[in-house]
């Protein structure tokens, strides 16, 4: 839910968007991802599970994650190309202050 969503960004944390995101019956995470700032966006496989349509039902793997995106980008009223670079500068600055903890 979208209250859930606003705690984890209240703890400065990111949103990650899997191939559920495509599923025909995820309405209400697709509004939560309309919410969710560009620079606390992230996406993901969870491979080997959750496929993205048009794979739903079959193994997941890190290719499908580009269907993760285009879904992003279409509920984000975006192009592929602006999610795609929110999500990388994203991911490098995650896991650069994860490093910066070790």
């Amino acid at each position: 839910s979208w209250d859930v969503a606003r705690a984890a960004l209240d703890l400065n944390f990111y949103i990650s968007f899997s191939g559920i995101i495509t599923f025909r019956n995820a309405e209400a995470l697709r509004e939560v991802a309309k919410q969710v700032p560009m620079n606390r966006l992230l996406i993901e496989t969870d491979a080997p599970y959750l496929a993205p349509m048009p794979y739903r039902g079959k193994t997941n793997e890190p290719a499908f994650v580009k269907h993760v995106a285009e879904s992003l980008a279409t509920v984000c009223a975006t192009s592929f190309d602006d999610i795609a670079e929110h999500t990388t500068r994203n991911f490098f600055a995650l896991f650069k202050q994860a490093k910066s903890l070790i």
